[in-house]
């Protein structure tokens, strides 16, 4: 069966043969036609050819399907207590993983999985067609190897982080979850995970040094996984430069950059073949961190600037930043860091895809696969212009 959407007011298929030439690839007054889950044309209205069924968007603008690379949707419990203590002064540390470990540990599958997929319906609700999920909430072998499979019911790009924090009953055993993390729980974890990722952050005395992050990392990539890495989130620390060391696919935060960094991060992005994504390193912002946690935002321009590939994605967790939206995380970006509304929209959708290493989403192409996002508004500008407003769904 075929289906045409038409009646397009504006299309951003970040394909820049396409329309304008712009990296958004703009197309006024368009169509698209979809076969089995696949876009199978694109183009004028006027010139659209016919199909079996059909959709008028009656002059609606129509963007890439949201791609959110970094989220936590595997967990239980409320932690609106912490929210609401540090927005009168008290500062996020990472501690807090804890409680959310204690209330996941408790959960049953059942209860996990139906709540991860009512995070996956907000998502979609506001846009977003790909997820990235990682665990981080077990803490355990058997905890973790949970969550992956619950994860990997729901979404292809899962994440093993069991790097996430040492868990409070081996704090003083460090060089002991290291070891545990990357022999036995990868074992036990390796066959439902594409991604490994770990929690780089000196300055937490919660999170892993540079070495610990080396010897995480170096096991998971020998065990086949590919690489990404939470950087730089509360201080200049050691995860930008391992990133981009062992060829993560993403490092994410990037909060704290050095001028090494930034320059790592922009040769990085410059052996990006954004057609072919198969190794360079994405600088992944998650402004609606520093949104919930009133920190600093990153400088997007200054990566920008030096070259390096931007991803913007939500980091939705029930800790640090528990929003599934990422027209806020746009919206954000343009008010926050300084991105204008084309660049958020292409972080956060060819960005994203970028960041996963995958060239079937992200785009609206012949071939590639029919995630589409249909705004309430006539121009994509709306997403920063009318922030908080639902113009976003996916269809």
């Amino acid at each position: 069966m075929s289906h045409l959407v038409t009646g397009i007011g504006q299309l951003v298929t970040n394909d820049p043969a396409v329309g304008d030439g712009s990296p958004l690839g703009l197309l006024e007054h368009a169509a698209i036609v979809v076969e089995d889950d696949r876009i199978a044309w694109v183009g004028s209205a006027s010139t659209a050819p016919s199909a079996d069924t059909s959709t008028d968007l009656t002059g609606r603008a129509v963007v890439p399907g949201f791609v959110d690379s970094h989220s936590h949707l595997v967990f239980a419990g409320d932690r609106a207590g912490e929210f609401a203590a540090r927005m009168t002064g008290e500062p996020y540390t990472g501690g807090g993983i804890a409680t959310t470990m204690a209330a996941t540990r408790a959960a049953s599958d059942e209860e996990l999985l139906a709540h991860v997929r009512s995070l996956v319906a907000e998502m979609r609700a506001q846009g977003t067609t790909t997820v990235e999920i990682k665990s981080g909430y077990g803490l355990d072998v058997e905890e973790e190897a949970r969550a992956l499979r619950i994860a990997a019911q729901v979404t292809s790009e899962v994440t093993f982080l069991g790097a996430h924090v040492v868990p409070p009953a081996m704090r003083d055993r460090r060089d002991e979850y290291v070891k545990l993390v990357a022999g036995e729980m990868l074992e036990a974890c390796a066959p439902y995970a594409r991604w490994a990722d770990v929690f780089c952050e000196p300055a937490s005395t919660y999170a892993f040094d540079g070495d610990e992050t080396r010897t995480v990392l170096t096991a998971c990539a020998a065990a086949g996984l590919e690489l990404r890495v939470h950087g730089n989130q509360l201080s200049a620390g050691p995860g930008v430069q391992i990133a981009v060391e062992l060829d993560a696919a993403s490092v994410d935060h990037c909060t704290h950059l050095t001028d090494a960094d930034v320059a790592a991060l922009g040769s990085a992005g410059s052996r990006l073949d954004l057609e072919n994504p198969a190794t360079g390193t994405v600088s992944t912002l998650l402004p609606g961190v520093e949104f919930s946690t009133r920190s600093p935002y990153p400088d997007a321009r200054r990566l920008l600037a030096a070259g390096a590939v931007v991803a913007l994605a939500s980091d939705c967790n029930p800790g640090s930043c528990f929003t599934s939206s990422m027209p806020l995380v746009i919206a954000l970006a343009v008010r926050e860091m300084g991105m204008s509304p084309a660049e958020a929209l292409w972080s956060a959708t060819l960005g994203g895809a970028i960041a996963l290493r995958r060239n079937d989403i992200g785009r609206i192409r012949v071939g590639a696969r029919a995630d589409l996002t249909v705004l309430d508004a006539p121009s994509y500008l709306h997403l920063a212009y009318r922030p908080g407003v639902p113009l976003a769904r996916a269809l």
